[in-house]
């Protein structure tokens, strides 16, 4: 490359040029609206931006007292309390990788996570003890664990730690001296996702990465100053979709809530004004089907955030009632969460609700800060026509995209080949320019925001003496958008009943992932012996819970 004027004497420099972290949110937040509230949690938790700056300080400090820092992965098992929303500023503060496990996740998989991401520590909540001592069990080296003793919570799980939570961060100092990171692409989050092979991949996340999409949520949702972000979202779910970032970038308030269930949203929504919450279409059908008396008493605006699956008529109608606003965003794991919104035209609200519905449907176009989206050939990583019947893969390029997959160079060298993120998910392009999925090519199902591996659910099938031939794909469920549905072949003179095979698969598997509906008979297959998936799809009406 030639030289040019501009390459000499204006070098990079700490005052021209410094890493992008999402951490520096907080300490803005802190340093000019110290006395705004940063989190609430139950009737007795109320925190301002300085406190929780103070705490995340603490953790931080507490961390590196124990001799952890710069790449050392700390795991949490922790529903969307305080604590979740202090561990994604006092890990990173201290210059260690975040590890967020699924609450729902079976002691095996827990086990698998905690070894292969390396977790020197792990902080636990007290109602997911039993499955935290019990994947910790099946780890041969010895992880320190920290109890979270929440006072919402008293229900039943036991101390299994050295010491509680508050203990540790109290002999943390609030005025440590954390820093940024060094390199804006030190990691800063690792999370785990359903992948066609047994076993999950784990997704690295990277400070810029982190920074770029919680800016992005703010423009996709033109967010103002102090929005009040509820949390029926799970903060384990791709960190939140970034949003403890953006929350932090606003000085927002955080309102937490352990458990999703109507009244309590409705009752934070009207006690303490909340304005922004994120969830699957199950969260939002939730509270357009709860009872009219719970919804009284709101006249503020509330703005909902959908992905998961696209929104029906019937659900945005619902939720225009209820004077919410629905956002439909689309994405993985493997890009921070939501990459792809589906933006309203002028015009699009004086459609009919069935109109307006099929528009909304769509995934729509690139985040802001996401340098391309595009339905490309697989095999040419050529655009498709913007026919809206050409089908291709959906594929990722820029900031917002995972570093790779921890331990896994072939993984992510396919993940990238052509210098683009495969997502695997097939869709066309409308001649406006907005994408819609068609069908997912690695066989995920999304049962009510939670990704499940079909193959995963066949491996256990398999497992059972009777079967010869196992398959699952997706199956349309009004409360859930999609269940696994179980396509089995058995040997020949054994016999097995659907209720021995659900109860086998909830031996071996979490609750959401045991098939909801058992079919029995011979499954289609190719000349060669490969099963084939589409025929099954339309048995179970697959398509309708994708192709809205």
């Amino acid at each position: 490359m030639p030289s040019a004027i501009f390459d000499t004497g204006l070098d990079r420099n700490p005052a021209n040029y410094a890493p992008l972290s999402p951490l520096t949110f907080l300490e803005r937040s802190a340093a000019v609206f110290p006395d705004r509230i940063a989190v609430i949690h139950g009737k007795s938790i109320q925190r301002s931006w300085a406190e929780l700056y103070a705490r995340c300080r603490r953790l931080a400090s507490a961390l590196a007292a124990r001799g952890l820092g710069r790449g050392d992965t700390v795991a949490v098992m922790l529903p969307n309390t305080p604590e979740m929303v202090e561990a994604h500023f006092g890990i990173p503060m201290a210059g260690c990788v975040l590890n967020a496990i699924n609450t729902r996740l079976d002691a095996a998989s827990v086990a698998f996570m905690l070894e292969h991401g390396e977790a020197k520590l792990f902080i636990v909540d007290r109602e997911f003890a039993p499955v935290a001592k019990a994947a910790l069990a099946q780890i041969k080296r010895r992880i320190e664990v920290i109890d979270v003793l929440d006072p919402v919570y008293d229900g039943p799980g036991d101390r299994i730690g050295t010491l509680d939570y508050e203990a540790l961060l109290a002999a943390g100092s609030p005025e440590f001296r954390w820093q940024p990171p060094a390199d804006e692409w030190d990691a800063i989050a690792l999370n785990y996702t359903s992948g066609t092979t047994g076993n999950p991949k784990g997704v690295v996340y990277h400070h810029r990465g982190a920074y770029l999409n919680a800016v992005s949520n703010i423009l996709v949702w033109a967010m103002p100053h102090h929005p009040v972000y509820l949390w029926t979202l799970p903060m384990f779910h791709c960190n939140g979709w970034c949003f403890p970032w953006t929350v932090a970038a606003m000085a927002g308030t955080n309102v937490c809530l352990r458990k999703v269930e109507a009244k309590a949203v409705f009752d934070a929504i009207r006690d303490h004004g909340v304005t922004h919450y994120c969830g699957a279409p199950i969260v939002h059908a939730l509270l357009v089907n709860a009872p009219p008396e719970l919804k009284q008493g709101i006249s503020h605006r509330v703005y909902a955030m959908v992905a998961g699956a696209a929104p029906p008529a019937a659900l945005i109608e619902g939720m225009e009632r209820m004077g919410f606003s629905l956002t439909h965003v689309y994405g993985l794991t493997e890009v921070y969460g939501p990459a792809t919104v589906c933006p309203p035209q002028e015009g699009w609200d004086k459609l009919d609700v069935g109109t307006r519905a099929m528009l909304n449907a769509r995934q729509g176009v690139r985040y802001p800060m996401e340098e391309a989206v595009d339905v490309l050939d697989p095999q040419t990583l050529r655009p498709v026509p913007r026919d809206g019947e050409t089908i291709g893969e959906v594929m990722f390029r820029g900031n917002i995209t995972m570093r790779g997959y921890l331990k896994n160079d072939r993984a992510t060298q396919e993940a990238f080949a052509g210098g683009w993120f495969h997502s695997g998910d097939l869709a066309v392009v409308h001649p406006d320019g907005y994408l819609k999925i068609k069908d997912r090519s690695k066989d995920i199902i999304i049962s009510g925001g939670e990704n499940i591996s079909s193959i995963e659910v066949e491996d256990v099938l398999y497992r059972h003496p009777a079967v010869m031939a196992a398959a699952v794909v997706a199956q349309p469920d009004p409360k859930w958008g999609e269940v696994p549905c179980a396509f089995v072949e058995l040997k020949q003179g054994a016999s097995a009943t659907a209720d021995e095979l659900i109860a086998h698969c909830r031996q071996h598997l979490a609750g959401f992932k045991i098939p909801k509906r058992v079919v029995f008979g011979e499954i289609p297959k190719t000349s060669t012996g490969k099963i084939q998936k589409f025929q099954l799809r339309q048995q179970a009406k697959s398509a309708a819970a994708i192709d809205v």
